[in-house]
C-alpha cells in the first residue's frame, strides 16, 4: 500500500514593535512576483489584503467588489483581484482586498492553520498546517 507523504511546512514571521504580528509572503500573477511583509488580522475574514502599488506591480486587475465592515464599524467597498501566494510550500489561488492600509492576512487564508506567537517585541511567529500535525 502506497502512502502520502506530507512535507511539514510552517511559515515563520515575527511580532514586531506595535506588537503586530507580521510574515512574509511572495504574491505573484503571471510570472511576476513581490514579496509583501503582512500583518495577520484576526478580525478580518477575508483572505488578504494589498496596496494598489503592489497590485499594479503585479499587473492584477479587479474581477468584483464587496462590501466589508472596518474595525470602526463603518463599511467600505473594496476592489478584489485574484491572485496566488505562495502558501505552505504551494502557491495558492487567492482573493484579494485591495487596501492602501498595511497588507493584512486574513481568517480566510489562516483557515485550516494554527497560528501561535510570542507576544513581545521580535516574538516568533509559527503558522502550521493542522493537517501536519495529526
Amino acid at each position: 500500500m502506497a502512502s502520502v507523504v506530507r512535507f511539514n511546512f510552517m511559515i515563520h514571521g515575527i511580532v514586531g514593535q506595535n506588537c503586530e504580528a507580521t510574515i512574509r509572503l511572495i504574491v505573484r500573477n503571471a510570472g511576476l512576483t513581490q514579496l509583501v511583509e503582512a500583518i495577520i488580522d484576526t478580525g478580518f475574514t477575508g483572505f488578504l489584503t494589498l496596496p494598489l502599488s503592489v497590485l499594479s506591480n503585479l499587473n492584477l486587475q479587479p474581477y468584483r467588489r464587496e462590501a466589508g465592515t472596518l474595525g470602526d464599524g463603518s463599511t467600505c467597498i473594496f476592489d478584489v483581484y485574484r491572485g496566488s501566494v505562495i502558501w505552505d510550500g504551494e502557491f495558492r489561488q487567492v482573493d484579494i482586498n485591495a487596501s492602501e492600509a498595511s497588507p493584512l492576512v486574513g481568517m480566510s487564508l489562516l483557515y485550516g492553520y494554527r497560528v501561535q506567537f510570542d507576544t513581545i517585541e521580535g516574538g516568533a511567529v509559527t503558522i502550521q498546517s493542522l493537517i501536519s500535525l495529526n
